[in-house]
């Protein structure tokens, strides 16, 4: 196994996992006309691999396989090998993993493709071994059987791609639209009784991912029906992954998903999607429910992601890597010796009985630290210990492993900025602004806009999907116009600066310009103004992010109540009617769709408030409004700028607040005790 010392072409790319893959001995093309121009001119089939820079299995495939000189020898001789980073081509990731999981049965990355030069498909796998190994096949068998094919009759694997290809076709089109009917929210929540865990929380058999728009539709089905096993399965859920491994206990932050049932062993890579969401799931728990516990990790989230994961100007890198010196997890386990050396022999040792550190380990040999045991207070109160002082002294200590931790070699950081991620995280960091009262929040969301204006658009405006060491690129997809466009919003309803509903609104526009389908309802996943593939698919399945589509839908709804345009629903009850089908037959997983037509179906309320900005009663009225979960509101304050909200004014010089619900306004009140009586659910 050797490491070529001249680099190849991927050299030249800005992509952190295509850079990894530098100096390979395989002579790597990016995804582009060049490769597929060569494939063409000589005759060869393409192999395409995809993943990204934190993905532990994609390392082993490089230093198995990748590396290895027998192994590039045979890709160079027979093939023309493309690499992509799957986080900044979705499209063609998104592409090629259904056609994976279609021949297969399964998916994930690395994913390996075999293709025609005209980019149809003909095999598709995972990781593979350099050799046959465990009864998995080997990449070095794999390939000679196919090169073999290929030269006996090259025609007849052509044959095949473009049968998969025009199956693949037709597949993302069937099966999808279908009746909207408000029943829908009512069987996706015995399907999510169904598929929670009742023992350990999350739903389903491991790998466990924490998926938060699941947790966070189960909070709205309980705030619109009072069922309270909706609340227990979402509390319950968000408990144990706070006290598991899947959270970060001594540097804050969640991990990609368990590899167990009780959220005890990570896969420790940490992605910004992950933490954005979790972190506004946490903060709508906290509103719903008012402990105090769910503030406090959504405010470590945000501890993390702004001291680990903010780039100098204000956007936020991508992801952590799960390994560190080659080893898996190897940062984050500690050994009871290790703590006792940075803590000392007492504390050393009280400490690791409050985290679960112990000499068997629990992962390898060492062990993750978590409060699965159980939480600090119950820790308290079993031991006696008076909580506060109980509490103080494991932070005390935390930190000062945290210290210790930050000598070692940390995990590699993908340091590319993606417009999407970044727009879940403007919108987590918002929503948190607003309900925390927490300005800083709303400084470091707006540090991320102002971002993505200079570095993530073209002169003309459209959006491009990564950033990284001083290049922009990529068109822009659903994902980067919808989850912005998400951020915009609840950045608007923390700052009220209406300059950002404005924003929202022209990004909008453009979505439907480039991307909607005027014909079937609903968004392409990459414009008319992109590389069209060998089809044009639709994205519409939430999964560990939810789709561009679900969060258009729900876009569209809160941004007709916020700039009075009511045309824009009209968009949202057609994404609604072109994917019923799809959401009634798999409902959780559309979690986020089922959110926008509970959004659509329930009650809509206004809440305008008419101050100024600065008036203590204003402001107690917005933190009143912005305190209480109201998943079906929106809030405004009154601005010259807003001319639809012309007529709610002060009453007699006083701030006073509208509250309009299911299209009809009560008088206005002024003053936020009356405001929060106004809010309060009416009994049936």
């Amino acid at each position: 196994m050797t490491t070529n010392k001249k680099p190849n072409r991927l050299a030249q790319e800005k992509s952190p996992y295509l850079l990894q893959h530098a100096y390979n001995p395989v002579d790597w093309f990016a995804w582009s006309d060049e490769a597929f121009e060569k494939a063409k001119r000589e005759k060869k089939p393409i192999f395409l691999s995809i993943g990204y820079s934190t993905c532990h299995w994609c390392h082993v495939m490089e230093r198995e396989s990748f590396e290895d000189d027998e192994a590039a020898g045979l890709l160079n001789r027979e093939f023309v090998s493309i690499k992509v980073d799957r986080e900044e081509r979705p499209d063609v990731d998104n592409l090629y993993m259904t056609v994976c999981q279609a021949m297969t049965g399964q998916g994930g990355w690395p994913l390996t493709i075999v293709m025609t030069p005209d980019k149809k498909p003909f095999f598709a796998g995972t990781y593979f071994p350099k050799r046959k190994r465990f009864g998995r096949n080997g990449l070095i068998d794999v390939l000679e059987q196919i090169a073999g094919k290929w030269k006996e009759n090259a025609q007849l694997v052509i044959d095949a791609g473009e049968t998969v290809a025009d199956q693949t076709a037709r597949r993302m089109i069937s099966n999808l639209k279908g009746e909207v009917t408000e029943s829908l929210l009512d069987e996706s929540f015995v399907m999510f009784k169904q598929l929670y865990d009742g023992e350990y929380g999350g739903f389903g058999e491991a790998p466990k991912f924490p998926t938060p728009h699941n947790l966070m539709y189960l909070l709205r089905y309980y705030a619109s029906t009072g069922e309270d096993d909706a609340l227990q399965m979402a509390e319950k859920t968000l408990d144990a992954m706070y006290r598991g491994g899947l959270f970060d206990h001594i540097g804050f932050g969640f991990a990609r998903y368990s590899t167990d049932r009780e959220w005890l062993v990570p896969h420790f890579e940490k992605m910004l999607y992950d933490n954005a969401l979790l972190g506004m799931a946490y903060t709508e728990a906290y509103q719903l429910t008012g402990k105090a516990k769910y503030r406090e990790i959504a405010e470590l989230v945000y501890a993390y992601v702004l001291r680990d994961m903010k780039e100098p100007d204000g956007g936020f890198y991508s992801a952590e890597d799960a390994d560190a010196e080659g080893e898996e997890g190897k940062f984050t386990v500690w050994t009871p010796e290790e703590v006792r050396e940075a803590l000392g022999a007492e504390d050393g040792e009280w400490f690791c009985d409050v985290y679960g550190i112990t000499a068997e380990g629990n992962f390898e040999g060492r062990s993750i630290p978590n409060l699965l045991h159980g939480s600090l207070e119950s820790q308290a109160a079993r031991s006696g210990t008076e909580e506060t002082a109980f509490v103080d002294r494991a932070d005390r200590l935390r930190h000062k492993l945290f210290l210790r931790r930050e000598e070692r070699v940390h995990p590699g950081k993908d340091d590319k900025v993606l417009t999407s991620w970044n727009g879940l995280m403007i919108a987590s960091l918002a929503k948190a602004a607003a309900a925390f009262d927490r300005p800083e929040y709303a400084e470091a969301a707006t540090s991320a806009v102002r971002f993505v204006l200079e570095k993530l658009r073209t002169p003309e405006g459209r959006l491009l999907a990564r950033y990284r060491d001083g290049d922009s690129a990529f068109p822009g997809y659903i994902d980067d116009y919808a989850f912005l466009t998400w951020g915009l919003i609840e950045l608007y309803q923390a700052t009220f600066e209406p300059e950002l509903l404005r924003f929202a609104t022209e990004l909008t526009q453009d979505a439907v310009r480039l991307f909607w389908d005027e014909e079937g309802g609903g968004f392409y996943f990459y414009g008319s103004d992109a590389e069209q593939l060998f089809t044009r698919m639709k994205e519409v399945y939430d999964g560990a992010i939810p789709a561009g589509n679900s969060v258009m839908a729900n876009n569209l709804l809160r941004l007709a109540r916020l700039t009075g345009e009511q045309r824009l629903t009209g968009y949202a009850e057609r994404i609604f009617a072109a994917f019923a089908g799809a959401a009634k037959q798999y409902p959780t997983g559309h979690s986020m769709m089922l959110m926008g037509l509970s959004l659509a179906y329930g009650k809509p309320q206004e809440i305008v408030i008419a101050g100024t900005r600065g008036d203590a009663e204003t402001e107690a009225m917005l933190r009143a409004a912005r305190s209480a979960f109201l998943p079906h509101a929106v809030v405004l304050l009154r601005d010259e700028a807003l001319p639809h909200l012309a007529d709610k004014t002060p009453v007699n010089g006083a701030a006073a607040a509208y509250v309009c619900e299911n299209y009809a306004c009560q008088a206005p009140v002024t003053s936020a005790e009356a405001l929060k009586a106004a809010l309060k659910p009416k009994e049936e």
